[in-house]
């Protein structure tokens, strides 16, 4: 699925089940733990960080896909076409950014 479709279905869940969008910055706040509990799983199940019993059962994956359902939420109540601002930015980095990361030392193996 596209961003623009995926625009697209969170406003009809929206709509259909969730009554009316929150308000911007009550999502910005539901972002932010969002990516925390990304945070959370990402330093104890791949940092130094010991993995409590309580969240080995924690899908990443899940977690990740609260991240974007937010963040579509946001592009969707502000006028934002996610499609055409990530096609964009994507072009941006591959022009800028063409040489950037081969010439750099500390990625080579």
């Amino acid at each position: 699925m596209d961003l623009k479709n995926a625009q697209l279905e969170v406003d009809k869940w929206i709509k259909e089940h969730g009554v009316r969008y929150f308000n911007e910055l009550t999502n910005m706040a539901q972002l932010t733990e969002e990516v925390g509990e990304v945070a959370r799983i990402i330093a104890r199940r791949y940092g130094e960080q010991s993995e409590k019993e309580s969240d080995k059962d924690k899908d990443l994956g899940e977690e990740l896909a609260d991240v974007v359902f937010v963040v579509l939420c946001l592009a969707n109540q502000t006028g934002i076409d996610l499609q055409k601002a990530f096609d964009a930015k994507m072009d941006l980095k591959s022009k800028r950014d063409h040489n950037r990361h081969h010439s750099n030392q500390k990625l080579k193996s």
